[in-house]
């Protein structure tokens, strides 16, 4: 089978494992780097893609090869939808899902005078509505910062989320195909309180995660349409709180994680392959069932191959 990444870095430690499993399988890993894009269509196309790569030109790529009935994972438009945090927010609070509420402005300067005519209370977090690298993510605390911000971001749509009470941690969450992996990283919103916090990664996993936090997670792929990404839980005893959902992220040093994702690449190439449809579209998932399907615990690449 012809597996394809849609990645300017397939170097990244979770992509190198998992094309290191698949060609060890005896499949053909091939790299499609939307920095240097085909000429022209791909032809012949891989059996599936995995989209790693989430700017302008990767999602073109892949949406052309959605429209020629080539699977994506994940598909474009659940990509799509989770760059747009106001977007993301509102279907998750439809949804039901515990997200942060969530406000948007068309620049800082609009929460700015929120916040003067008391409309909007302090503190806050402050983030860039598209999502992207070296985007704007910011805990304002007092109307300066919140000034200063206008002047260093004029025109950046943005939103604006309370800030809320924490250990300073985050729970981060992944899911591959419905199979969890989790860690608490230090918060980058981490303040002055949370000085004594060591940096990096803290103790933390499936044992500690207690039922209703991975049901949170296991539904927000249901809700958003995806078969991998990520969930950013606020860290602490009380009841779960979703700050952020990410398509496709990097979910490293995760045991198992390459494994997962190498089985479902292959499971979701045969799918299209005998199916010659696509992988669907929003709240469609690979398998067509509007739910994850977890693999194995032992569903390597030599397994899904059998």
């Amino acid at each position: 089978m012809r597996i394809g990444l849609i990645t300017s870095a397939p170097d990244h430690p979770v992509l190198a494992a998992t094309a290191a499993l698949l060609t060890a399988g005896g499949h053909r890993v091939e790299v499609l780097d939307p920095t240097s894009g085909p000429d022209g269509p791909v032809h012949p196309p891989a059996d599936v893609y995995l989209l790693k790569a989430h700017t302008p030109a990767a999602l073109a790529l892949a949406r052309g090869l959605e429209e020629r009935g080539v699977p994506v994972v994940n598909p474009v438009a659940a990509t799509e939808l989770c760059q747009d945090r106001l977007a993301m927010a509102e279907l998750a609070r439809e949804a039901g899902l515990p997200f942060a509420a969530t406000r948007a402005a068309a620049d800082p300067a609009e929460l700015l005078a929120a916040v003067e005519a008391g409309e909007l209370l302090l503190p806050i977090v402050v983030k860039s509505r598209h999502s992207r690298r070296h985007d704007l993510v910011a805990r304002v605390d007092d109307s300066a910062r919140l000034r200063s911000l206008t002047e260093e971001w004029p025109d950046e749509p943005v939103v604006a989320q309370p800030y809320l009470p924490s250990t300073g941690w985050d729970q981060k969450l992944w899911v591959v195909a419905g199979q969890l992996f989790c860690a608490r990283r230090r918060s980058e919103l981490a303040g002055p309180e949370h000085a004594e916090l060591p940096g990096g990664e803290g103790g933390f996993g499936l044992a500690e995660l207690s039922a209703e936090r991975a049901a949170v997670a296991l539904r927000a792929g249901e809700v958003f349409g995806l078969d991998v990404y990520g969930v950013d839980l606020l860290d602490g005893p009380g009841e779960p709180v979703v700050v952020d959902v990410n398509a496709f992220p990097g979910i490293r040093g995760q045991a198992g994680a390459p494994e997962a994702l190498a089985a479902l690449a292959l499971r979701v190439g045969r799918a299209g392959s005998a199916t010659g449809s696509a992988a669907g579209v929003p709240r469609q998932r690979a398998d067509g069932t509007g739910t994850a399907t977890p693999a194995p615990a032992d569903a390597g690449p030599g397994a899904a191959a059998g």
